[in-house]
């Protein structure tokens, strides 16, 4: 088991390209994530006067947000374009569980972006996924920041539909039972069956394409996936697992998701 870390203390995990930080709560894990971002936004703006940057939307990134949008100096949001990573199918802009929704009130209102793109859940998903994909080809992302799921999917890039060398950058895909339980879980729907079987989703070559990648992971409920994608086989039956072999990755955790984690 991972020992005590120190109130202001944060140690480094393994020896995979990707730097893994873990932090001594969620509050400081929440600040390192959020000074690095804002110094890769402040980076790409000061050498091309734009920064393009992905957020992961959910209750394990609202630590994050929150210090990146509320608490960080100089985070030069009005040379920034902001992108998500999924939307449900059926979902509109202001649905309650959208994250169309979540993007737009929790950073693009009280942070004034130069602009947000966002992935349409309404309306014919090809034409969306066609759409969302010349975007990115449009705006290469400087930053994207992420989650890790509860079965360890990226975005919604669960294990029955991930691969890590996708042909595309947007699909649609069908969410497997364990990602509609995670959307219960977190109180965005009242039961499984009112949570949607598909999903337009940005693919995993997409999402690491990024010149920055961080995964801000924190919580006990994802010490499985997070023991699981650092220290057992690269494979898509954690499509996280992918993470740890890459350079242009940081893995930020805290006391509780890095609980499983060898000392």
């Amino acid at each position: 088991m991972l020992g005590h870390v120190s109130v202001s203390a944060t140690t480094e995990f393994g020896r995979a390209p990707a730097p893994v930080l873990i932090h001594a709560d969620v509050a400081e894990m929440a600040r390192a994530a959020a000074d690095q971002a804002a110094s890769v936004l402040r980076t790409a703006v000061e050498d091309r006067g734009v920064a393009h940057a992905m957020f992961a939307t959910g209750n394990s990134q609202l630590a994050f947000v929150e210090a990146l949008v509320t608490h960080t100096p100089d985070v030069p949001w009005s040379d920034v374009v902001v992108f998500h990573m999924d939307e449900y199918v059926g979902i509109g802009p202001d649905h309650p569980a959208g994250f169309q929704r979540w993007i737009r009130e929790r950073i693009v209102m009280p942070a004034a972006p130069r602009a947000a793109h966002y992935v349409d859940g309404l309306g014919d998903p090809a034409r969306a996924c066609a759409r969302y994909a010349e975007l990115l080809a449009d705006h290469p992302l400087d930053l994207c920041c992420l989650g890790i799921g509860e079965n360890g999917h990226l975005a919604f890039n669960d294990p029955g539909v991930a691969d890590f060398d996708d042909p595309v950058d947007v699909k649609v895909v069908e969410l497997e039972p364990a990602c509609r339980q995670q959307q219960v879980n977190e109180g965005h729907f009242p039961h499984v069956g009112s949570v949607p079987s598909r999903a337009i989703t940005v693919t995993i070559p997409a999402l690491v394409r990024a010149a920055q990648v961080m995964a801000i992971v924190p919580e006990q409920r994802k010490a499985e996936p997070v023991h699981t994608a650092l220290t057992g086989p690269v494979t898509t039956r954690c499509p996280a697992s992918v993470l740890r072999t890459l350079p242009n990755v940081t893995i930020h955790l805290e006391q509780e998701s890095a609980r499983l984690l060898p000392r």
